[in-house]
């Protein structure tokens, strides 16, 4: 027996070490899925639980980690211990917006097929089901050609909506179909529920950072924007939230609580709950972008604040645009008791949405095709986030700051003091690679040298590249802030 056992330990230690160093040689990168235990019995002939011990002893090492119903995964063990960006200094004063300028001239090589996408906030089109779509469009097509003969002013078709109600269903949220608005994409949903609950002149709680979109939404209403700081974590400081509510007349409040755009924040279940009676108390309707919370990197998905809501006071934005069909633009708004006011504005928009893109969608979501596609694409962001971190450890200067989400496909990147991150945009554009500078993420706080990174394309050589290129960039801009007569 003690020979049995000793000839054990001897093989799960051997393994162990064989696969450190592949680990360590590049075979198996950060975010990838190492052999599973079958795999390791049939290739080195042991039994499973000297590969289930081989791989324990890795993971206890902290060179992998497991997850559920899934496998081993090789850790990004530099990015772990990376500091996060700092939370933005806000003076908790609502003020005019001013950021559609900016915004433009930003985005304007978006489109450009030359250009690394590592500012693009759309996946990959090679992690979506295109092929299946197409057939979903011509199957609905032949089933209803009358579709495109014809403008369909219902709210939605009826076959989308009763998949949207079970969707929500799955996630924790009882909401009726008559209560959803089929939008083009989240852009309108977000418009129509912020005309929905505000008039020209009125005070919105955004968090700081925050989704550009919003802040264009809000400035092309005369609105004001109450920027709120908010962590990497947990997202938007909720006592913060409430000395504004108490100092100003707050009429909304626009939030992403899952996998914030741009820096990934998470609000935890206690800290949704508080944020729900909060706003209960004062009346304060809430506009919950939820686009991502589909792909949480975790085992369950963040329960929705709208699941939280007794009063009809979350007015729910949602699309598939992050998930399955960017070009179908198709989203919605669950509007609660703001739903006739959200129909009225609907159809004084755009009248309606394509119907006979929703019923391709209702084909698609009638299989289980959705939920099987859906785990895919949370599995590849979450490798993607992993390894393009890991390139921006290696290749940035130190006094950089990284996120760590945990759902989404975001990085936010706080830059050494004295890098503005419009110069590095600029430079950046001019090596082919496009960036989101932080400067269009909320316009009245300090956040100039912050950047977002998109994960939504494999990280394949090209993309090594660029942030090897961005890495470069950043010194060269750090040192040029650093020599005297440079600073200010």
């Amino acid at each position: 027996m003690p020979s049995e056992v000793a000839e054990e330990e001897f093989l799960y230690e051997r393994i162990a070490r064989q696969l450190d160093a592949q680990i360590q040689e590049g075979v198996f990168r950060v975010g990838e899925r190492l052999p599973s235990v079958r795999q390791l019995c049939a290739s080195e002939r042991v039994s499973p639980s000297s590969a289930m011990q081989a791989l324990s002893l890795l993971e206890a090492r902290g060179l992998i980690e497991a997850r559920p119903k899934s496998g081993f995964y090789v850790r990004n063990r530099r990015a772990d211990s990376t500091p996060q960006p700092r939370p933005s200094r806000c003076a908790l004063k609502p003020a005019l917006v001013g950021v559609s300028d900016i915004v433009g001239q930003v985005f304007k090589q978006a489109g450009d097929p030359r250009m690394v996408p590592l500012g693009a906030a759309l996946p990959s089109p090679a992690l979506l089901p295109n092929d299946r779509l197409s057939r979903c469009l011509a199957l609905a097509a032949r089933s209803e050609p009358e579709c495109m003969g014809r403008y369909d002013v219902r709210p939605g078709h009826p076959e989308l909506l009763r998949q949207l109600a079970r969707r929500f269903a799955a996630c924790g949220c009882t909401v009726p179909q008559d209560e959803i608005v089929v939008t083009f994409g989240a852009m309108e949903a977000l418009n129509v529920a912020v005309r929905a609950v505000t008039r020209p002149g009125d005070i919105v709680v955004v968090e700081s950072p925050c989704y550009f979109g919003i802040l264009e939404v809000l400035e092309s209403l005369g609105l004001r924007a109450l920027p709120i700081p908010g962590t990497c974590e947990e997202g938007i400081d909720l006592d913060l939230l409430e000395t504004a509510i108490e100092r100003h007349r707050v009429k909304a409040v626009a939030l992403v609580p899952s996998f914030n755009n741009p820096n990934g924040s998470c609000m935890s279940q206690p800290r949704r709950e508080r944020l729900m009676a909060l706003l209960a108390d004062h009346g304060i309707p809430l506009i919950e972008d939820d686009i991502y919370g589909d792909l949480h990197f975790g085992p369950e998905r963040p329960l929705p604040v709208k699941a939280l809501d007794r009063d009809g006071l979350v007015l729910y934005c949602g699309s598939f645009s992050k998930t399955l069909a960017p070009g179908l633009r198709v989203g919605w708004v669950a509007a609660g008791r703001y739903t006739e006011q959200a129909r009225r504005l609907k159809f004084i928009s755009s009248t309606t949405t394509p119907s006979i893109n929703q019923l391709a969608i209702a084909r698609y979501l009638e299989s289980a095709a959705m939920d099987r596609h859906l785990r895919g694409l949370r599995q590849a962001f979450r490798t993607q986030v992993a390894q393009i971190s890991e390139a921006i450890v290696e290749s940035f200067p130190s006094g950089t700051a990284l996120s760590q989400p945990t759902g989404g496909f975001y990085l936010w990147v706080q830059l050494p003091e004295g890098v503005d991150a419009l110069d590095l945009h600029r430079l950046a554009a001019e090596e082919n690679i496009y960036i989101a500078p932080g400067q269009i993420f909320c316009p009245h706080t300090d956040i100039r040298n912050r950047i977002r990174i998109s994960c939504g394309y494999p990280c394949d050589a090209r993309i090594r590249k660029s942030i090897h290129t961005l890495g470069q960039l950043v010194r060269k801009l750090e040192a040029h802030s650093l020599r005297p007569g440079q600073r200010g």
